[in-house]
């Protein structure tokens, strides 16, 4: 059983910036067992979506929304994945949740971010 908690959210003005963490435990053994660790985010009345992910070998990806604000990265001795938001818009208001897949999926619970205009 792995379990996966979020921290890091909070209420920031717009172009402010947060860090997001994401720490596994459990049965993680190790993150390179994880083929894909992504973090997501779903705003009131919205669909979650992806907003980043980064692969076993490292290579990342980001939402065009976030591209150029946002970097992914992981910490394999700290069982923790991070997610650094900066010039933070209101539209990025939303609860973000990570998801690692391996043998099988896993989601946080998520940690809310508000960013107020």
């Amino acid at each position: 059983q792995v379990q996966l908690v979020e921290s890091g959210g909070g209420l920031v003005q717009a172009g402010g910036s947060l860090r997001l963490s994401c720490t596994a435990s459990g049965s993680i053994l190790s993150l390179n067992r994880m083929i894909r660790m992504s973090w997501y985010r779903q705003a009131p009345g919205k669909q979650r979506e992806v907003v980043a992910g980064i692969s076993r070998e490292g290579s990342t990806n980001y939402a065009d929304s976030v591209k150029g604000r946002f970097t992914i990265s992981r910490d394999n001795a700290k069982n923790t994945m991070y997610l650094q938001m900066n010039n933070l818009k209101p539209e990025d208001t939303a609860v973000y949740y990570c998801n690692f897949v391996g043998n099988l999926g896993y989601w946080g619970r998520g940690t809310q971010v508000t960013v107020s205009s």
